[in-house]
C-alpha cells in the first residue's frame, strides 16, 4: 500500500496538548502531518504537566527531523462563576439571579458565587453578562455591596466555573495574575517558544509580559516572542500599540465575540490579519475552527470555508483547541486542516507587484528581503534561501503572498524554532561558518541533500557579510544548481 501524498502548504497549523494527544508517538504524527506550532494550554493541568509535554514535544521533533515551536499559553483573570450544589442549575428567562461575590456556600437556582470578587465594581444597572459564551445572558438590575442582582434576558443550563463576559468590554479584571506570574517561569524552565497573553487590554500588558519572560529566561540566554491574544473589547481601538508591543497576535474569537457581538467578528478578523502583515507581525486565527470534528471524523462545510477564509485572508496560522487536545480525531483533524490549507492557497490571487508598488525601505537588510523576493518571483526561481541568524529577512519576506518556497537556514536553534509560525518559511538549521563562501556551497548542499532544489534549478540566496552578525544582511545572489 502506497503511503498518501503529504500536502504542500504555507500556512502553519498550531495544535494544542491535552489529553487525545498525550503520547510521543502521536505527536510525531502530527508533526509528520504539519503541525508546525504545539500550544501548551496552562488554563489546565499542573506545572509538571506542562514540564512533560514540552518534553515529549522536543522528543518527538527530533525523531521527526523537524523542529517545531512551542507555545504557553497563558490562562488570565478567572472571570468565572462559582460552584452550584448539583454541579449545574437551568435558570429561566425572566427569572431572577444573584451573582455574589461574598457568597461561601454552593450555588443554586437563585444564587451562585464568583470567581472573579471584583465583578460588583466593574458592573452597573442596564450592564448585558454573558455566561458560558454568550449561551446566557443576563440584565444587571442593580448592586448591592458584593451581590450584583440580575433578571434572567436568556436562559439555559449554567454549570459550574462557566465564563462571564461583560458586553462591551470594560472588566478590570488584570492581564496578568499571580498564576500566569508562575507559569511564566514554568514556561521559561523549557524554553518555551511563544508565550501567548490572555486578555492584554493594552501595550502596557504586552509589556510587562515580555519583561517576567525575559527575566524568567535570562540563565538560559532565551527570549521568547510574545504574542497577545486579542480577546477583549478594549484591546480592538489598542491594536496598533498592543502590536508595536508584541511578536504577533492571535484572533481569539471566542472571548472576542462575546464581549463585541458575533456579527462583528469576520471583519475584526480580517482588519487585525492585514494589520498584523503591514506591520510585519505573525497572527494566529483561532476558536472553533474545526469544533465539530471533537466528535465527528469530517468536518462541516462551514468549518471548512472558515478555515480556507482564514488562509486567504493571509494568517500565518490556524488554530486547533479542544479538536486536538480532547477531540477522538486528533490526527485526522489535523490531516483535514491541511488538505484545506493547501487548496486555499492554491486559489490565492497574487499581487507581488502591487505590494512594492510606492513602498521604500531605509533599512538595508529589508531591502535586501524585498528586493529577493520580487526577483525570485520574476525569475521563476525554485526558492529563496536566507541565511539568517535573527529570522528578520524571513519574516519580512513571509509578509507577502508569494508561491515560492522560502528555507532559513540558521545556526540558531531557537531562531529555527520561532521560524515555525512563520507562513511560508521552512526553518532548517545548519552549522555555524563565518566564511561567506564556504557557508553559501553548504547551503547549496543542505537544500540538495533534502531534495528540495535539482541540477538546473534556479534559487535566491541572501546572506550578510560579515557572517553571524544578527540584522546584518546586505548580500542577493541569484545561483543556478550545478
Amino acid at each position: 500500500m502506497s503511503t498518501p501524498r503529504l500536502p504542500r502548504h504555507a500556512t502553519k497549523i498550531v495544535a494544542t496538548l491535552g489529553p487525545a494527544t498525550n503520547t510521543i508517538e502521536l505527536i510525531e504524527r502530527m508533526i509528520h502531518y504539519k503541525v508546525s506550532v504545539v500550544r501548551l494550554n496552562f488554563s489546565h493541568g499542573t506545572a509538571q504537566d506542562h514540564i512533560d509535554r514540552a518534553a515529549m514535544v522536543r522528543e518527538a521533533a527530533r525523531r521527526s527531523g523537524r523542529e517545531v515551536a512551542i507555545m504557553a499559553d497563558l490562562q488570565g483573570p478567572k472571570i468565572r462563576v462559582g460552584k452550584f450544589a448539583e454541579g449545574k442549575v437551568w435558570l429561566e428567562a425572566g427569572a431572577r439571579f444573584v451573582l455574589d461575590a461574598s457568597r461561601t456556600e454552593l450555588g443554586d437556582v437563585e444564587a451562585v458565587g464568583l470567581d472573579y470578587k471584583d465583578l460588583p465594581r466593574d458592573v452597573k444597572p442596564g450592564d448585558s453578562l454573558l455566561l458560558n459564551d454568550g449561551l446566557i445572558v443576563l440584565t444587571v438590575d442593580a448592586v448591592k455591596g458584593d451581590a450584583v442582582h440580575t433578571t434572567v434576558r436568556l436562559g439555559g443550563e449554567l454549570s459550574n466555573n462557566k465564563g462571564i463576559n461583560k458586553q462591551g468590554g470594560g472588566l478590570t479584571a488584570p492581564a496578568l495574575t499571580a498564576k500566569d506570574m508562575e507559569d511564566i517561569k514554568t514556561a521559561m524552565s523549557f524554553q518555551a517558544d511563544y508565550v501567548a497573553v490572555s486578555f492584554p487590554k493594552t501595550a502596557t500588558d504586552m509589556e510587562m509580559a515580555r519583561q517576567l519572560c525575559n527575566v524568567a529566561a535570562a540563565e538560559f540566554g532565551h527570549k521568547p516572542g510574545m504574542i497577545a491574544k486579542i480577546e477583549r473589547a478594549e484591546a480592538i481601538p489598542k491594536l496598533e500599540e498592543i502590536l508595536r508591543a508584541s511578536d504577533g497576535i492571535m484572533v481569539a474569537r471566542g472571548d472576542l465575540a462575546v464581549e463585541v457581538g458575533n456579527a462583528a467578528v469576520p471583519a475584526l478578523q480580517k482588519k487585525m490579519i492585514r494589520m498584523a502583515r503591514e506591520m510585519d507581525k505573525v497572527v494566529i486565527t483561532a476558536t472553533q475552527m474545526m469544533e465539530s470534528m471533537i466528535t465527528n471524523p469530517v468536518p462541516t462545510r462551514a468549518e471548512v470555508s472558515d478555515v480556507a477564509n482564514a488562509v486567504l485572508d493571509g494568517t500565518d496560522a490556524v488554530m486547533l483547541s479542544a479538536e486536538t487536545a480532547s477531540g477522538r480525531y486528533p490526527l485526522e483533524t489535523v490531516q483535514e486542516m491541511s488538505r484545506i490549507c493547501e487548496a486555499a492557497e492554491a486559489a490565492e490571487d497574487l499581487q507581488l507587484d502591487a505590494d512594492f508598488s510606492g513602498k521604500s525601505y531605509s533599512r538595508i537588510d529589508q531591502s535586501i528581503a524585498m528586493g529577493a523576493l520580487f526577483t525570485a518571483h520574476h525569475l521563476g526561481a525554485k526558492a529563496i534561501v536566507a541565511l539568517t541568524e535573527s529570522g528578520s529577512t524571513p519574516l519580512w519576506m513571509s509578509r507577502h503572498r508569494a508561491h515560492i518556497p522560502m528555507y532559513a537556514l540558521t545556526s540558531r536553534l531557537s531562531t529555527q524554532r520561532k521560524m515555525a509560525l512563520y507562513r511560508n518559511v521552512r526553518p532548517l538549521l545548519m552549522d555555524s561558518e563565518s566564511d561567506r563562501d564556504t557557508a553559501l556551497e553548504q547551503a547549496e548542499a543542505h537544500l540538495k541533500k533534502r531534495g528540495l532544489v535539482q541540477a538546473g534549478d534556479v534559487y535566491a540566496i541572501t546572506c550578510g557579510e560579515p557572517m553571524g552578525a544578527p540584522g546584518g544582511t546586505n548580500m542577493l545572489k541569484i545561483c543556478r544548481v550545478s
